[in-house]
Order: structure tokens, then sequence, then C-alpha cells
């Protein structure tokens, strides 16, 4: 049963799979260097890395605007936001799944009467305007140095247009990451106080409880990339602004970088030893900055290229997104709690420890489940990704007998 609760959660993740992270390689796409399946291929592999190795520093943050203190809450959350994210990605709109996280947990806040830190709200609203004007500074800075570069070093075109291939490639690779590290707390983060599993040892890693919620988090967000974010990426990579190939790569490289910069709590620790304040560790939203970065080489090309009656449509969605999430948490912890009669928290009184307050103590049947549902998965992903391998060979190999059959009969 208390895996049931786990359901939301991965429809969330899927959902952000299909909208939130198809944004890494949506101007990769759009541009047409990258195919759609190599890469979303590419995009869920290093999402679930990110999400594994780096997911720690943002669910903190969430955990400080509201401590969900119920599985039941929990579960009803995750699902508000995630129907709210999937209803917005039926009409191709980029929204923010921080957004929708951010209002169900205020949805929360207000059913249970508990108080939302305007601190912890006011540094995530900050994210979503200081998110994309600094990804369009970045993308503009970046612009400018990669077009210097190729006017000063008189590189051939075809070689240049070789090189962004790769680079779009490498750089949404990182993006992926940086979305993994960054995201995924709003993904798992509401479930992490609810479960307390056993230490999950693979031989050449060892996986904390947060990490096997977090990975369990990243595979949902990689299934939502490869099954259903094509046309999110087409929106977002070639209908807002129409990108040359060297912008395209700029514009994924100026974006995973914001999203790092907000989740790495090795660069905050950083500024803190050379006596600068620390950086926010913030679920950023990939949406709000990747759309930041394209209107900052827009505007840098030209404002005459820019589709503002798009914007306008999307500025709706990011609008209404934590507004409709709120409601939706509202009404269904309303529904869930009365017709069903399921915990969905508590008012948090003053000097009550909010830290693991429903935590299963080491739950052994769950850790069980959990261990073999992981390695079944893993298991299979590197049994999909070598045959994906072979046809790609294949592939290659009949591409090039073509072309060596062209040129026989020319001659």
């Amino acid at each position: 049963m208390i895996l049931f609760f786990l359901t939301s959660g991965l429809f969330l993740g899927w959902s952000l799979g299909a909208n939130d992270a198809s944004n890494v390689f949506g101007s990769a796409v759009g541009s047409k260097m990258v195919s759609f399946r190599k890469a979303a291929i590419i995009a869920s592999i290093a999402v679930i890395i990110g999400a594994v190795m780096q997911g720690e520093g943002a669910s903190h943050t969430l955990g400080k605007l509201g401590a969900v203190n119920a599985i039941g809450g929990s579960f009803t959350l995750a699902l508000a936001a995630a129907i709210t994210v999937y209803v917005m990605t039926k009409f191709a709109l980029p929204v923010s799944t921080t957004q929708a996280i951010v209002g169900a947990i205020i949805g929360w806040n207000l059913f249970t009467g508990n108080t939302t830190d305007p601190g912890t709200l006011s540094k995530i609203v900050g994210t979503w305007i200081s998110g994309p004007v600094i990804g369009a500074v970045f993308a503009v800075t970046l612009y400018i140095i990669i077009i210097r570069f190729k006017k000063r070093s008189h590189i051939h075109l075809i070689k240049f247009e070789s090189f962004i291939r790769y680079g779009l490639i490498i750089v949404g690779a990182f993006g992926a990451f940086s979305l993994g590290a960054n995201n995924i707390a709003n993904v798992m983060g509401v479930f992490v106080p609810s479960f307390n599993l056993h230490p999950l040892n693979l031989g050449f890693l060892t996986l904390s409880s947060s990490q096997q919620l977090f990975l369990i988090g990243g595979l949902a967000i990689a299934t939502g990339i490869l099954t259903y974010s094509k046309k999110v990426m087409e929106t977002i990579g070639g209908n807002i602004v129409e990108l040359s190939s060297e912008a395209a790569m700029v514009v994924v490289l100026a974006q995973s970088l914001v999203l790092f910069i907000f989740s790495s709590t090795s660069l905050s620790a950083f500024f803190v030893r050379l006596g600068l304040p620390p950086i926010p560790m913030v679920p950023v939203s990939s949406s709000q900055v990747i759309i930041g970065c394209i209107i900052g080489i827009g505007l840098y090309k030209g404002v005459r290229n820019i589709n503002f009656k798009l914007l306008g449509m999307i500025a709706i969605g990011w609008l209404a997104t934590p507004v409709l999430s709120g409601f939706l948490a509202f009404f269904s912890l309303f529904f869930i709690k009365n017709i069903f009669n399921i915990d969905v928290g508590h008012k948090i009184m003053p000097g009550e420890n909010t830290s693991n307050l429903i935590a299963l103590a080491g739950d052994s049947s769950v850790s069980g489940i959990v261990r073999y549902l992981l390695l079944g998965i893993l298991a299979t992903g590197i049994f999909i990704l070598i045959v994906y391998w072979l046809l790609e060979n294949r592939k290659s190999r009949d591409l090039k007998k073509s072309e060596e059959k062209f040129w026989k009969n020319m001659k």
C-alpha cells in the first residue's frame, strides 16, 4: 500500500519529463541539428544521473516552504501538481513543475492551517524572475563570444556545423544532468520524510534512502522524455524564435549553467569560503530559464524575430499554474481526508520536530521491493541501450553502402 502513494510522484515525474525536461534539447531538435530520438535517450540517461548524484540540495528548500507530515498529503500534493502540468502539456505550453508543486504546497498549508514561510517563498519566487534574466545574460554573452570566434578563426562552415552538432549533444547532456539535480526535488521532495529505506548496495555504488527515491523519480522523468516530450520540444525550439545552430547550442549551455548553479552545494560552499553569500539551493523552472535564454538571443538579433503571441500564451500558463495547482490541492485534500478517511497532515505546533515525522523506520519489505524494482529497471535499460546501439550501427552501415553505390553509379 505504501508504494501506491508513490504513484502520484511518478506521474509528476513523467509530466516533468514530458514538459520541463524536454527543454534541454528543445532548441537542438527545433534547429534540426539533433534528432529527437537521440536527444531523448541522452537526456534520459543524464537526468537520472543528475537526480541521484546531486538531488539533495533543492529538496531541503521545499521542505522549509511546507513540511508535509502525512504520506496521504504527499500523495495528494504530487497528484495535484502532476494533473496541472499534464493539462498544460496537453496545450503544448512549457509550464513550470516548480510552480505547480509550490502552489500545491501552499494549498496544503492553507488546508492544514500551517503558515507559509515568506522568506522561503520569496526566495523561490525570486528565481522565477532572476532565472530567465540570468539565462538571457548568459545566452547573449556566450552568443557574442562564439560569433566572434567564428569570424576570427575563419573555420570552414561544414566543419563549424559539425562542431556545433557535437557541442549540442555535450551541453544537452550537461543540461539534463543539471535539470535532474535541480528539479528532482519537485518530484520526490514531498516524499523524502515519508520513507526511511535501507541503503541499497549496488556493488559499485551505495544509494541512501533519498537517493533511491530520486532514482525512481529520475526514471519517471526519463519515461516522460521518451514518450511525450516531442511536441513541447518543437514549441520551444522552433516557434518562439527561429534559431541558428550556434544560437541553439548557446541557449542550451546558458540554461544548463543556470540550473547547475542553483543545485550545486559544492559551488555554494565555495562561495562561502570566499566570503560571499551562499547560492540558494532552489528548484528553478527550466521552462522559464530556457525561454529567457531564447528571448535574450531574440532581442540581440532584433525584436522582429520574437513570436510575442506565443510568449503571451506561455506567460498566462505561468501565472495560472501555481493558482490552479493550489486550488486543486486544497479541494483534493478535503476529498481524500473526508471521503477516504486518509490522514493528509496536521498543523505543526511550535517546537514540534518536523524531520522524519512520518518516516517508515527502515521498512525492510519496502526496501526489498525497491531493490528488485531498481535492479530490474536497470537491467532493462542496459538491454534497450545495447539494442539501440546495434540498430544505429546497422543504420550507419546501410547509409554508407548507399553512398558508395551512388558514387559508383555516378562514375
